[in-house]
């Protein structure tokens, strides 16, 4: 067991590392997730009126797109390098593989999250102006919302890693499995944006923290039949 965790830590440090150091995986995924921020917010602004109601979905959407990229540099940084099969072969289960390549990936999500929720909803019209949000039931969602985004996509990337259209592919595989993601985290966001926490709050988000537990657990399960 400790073997299986130093794995997946050894593996999400040398990710953070190299985001870290390059900052091209988190400087993309934020300049696009900012990009479909103000695509949105241009297409329904300036009315107020149709702007705040948006906001959760605006945000949500952004971040879910930006998914998409985070976790399609994960297995493909190996894969340019030609050091995919080398890491494949690193001793130690496959699961945690994909549990050390999750983890990095949510920490970049974690940190994409914490410039684009604030700044959405300031866009949006959803926060400022003397208004006191929820701050910790939305950090709450964030991070429960993020989990669900990196673990579904980190799993398709290595499905993907290896297809020459992997970009076009890994979207169009992994969006249907982030529906009930975006669901839960649209509808939780709206909810505690409009009335604060409610007994309807915490059933989305029950949902939600059943969904991340449950794609982590087959995910590892699945992943040693996926990167073969």
């Amino acid at each position: 067991m400790n073997e299986g965790w130093q794995h997946i830590l050894t593996i999400a440090r040398k990710d953070a590392r190299l985001a870290g150091r390059t900052r091209d995986t988190l400087l993309a995924t934020l300049f696009y997730a900012a990009l479909v921020l103000l695509v949105l917010g241009l297409a329904l602004g300036p009315d107020d009126a149709r702007l705040r109601p948006a906001a959760a979905g605006a945000v949500w959407a952004s971040l879910a797109l930006s998914s998409a990229i985070a976790s399609g540099r994960a297995f493909a940084q190996e894969q340019e390098a030609g050091a995919l099969e080398q890491l494949t072969l690193y001793p130690g289960p496959h699961g945690a593989l994909y549990l050390g390549k999750w983890l990095g990936t949510w920490l970049q999500l974690l940190v994409l999250a914490a410039v684009i929720v604030p700044l959405g909803l300031l866009l949006f019209g959803a926060a400022g102006g003397g208004q006191a949000l929820p701050w910790p039931a939305l950090l709450l969602t964030a991070v429960l919302g993020v989990t669900g985004l990196s673990a579904s996509s980190t799993f398709y990337a290595a499905i993907t890693v290896n297809l020459r259209a992997r970009e076009a592919l890994l979207p169009a595989l992994a969006f249907p499995l982030l529906v009930p993601v975006v669901l839960a985290t649209v509808k939780s966001t709206s909810l505690l944006l409009d009335g604060g926490w409610s007994g309807e709050v915490a059933g989305w988000l029950s949902f939600l923290t059943a969904f991340d537990i449950g794609t982590l657990i087959v995910c590892t399960l699945l992943f040693p039949f996926a990167v073969e």
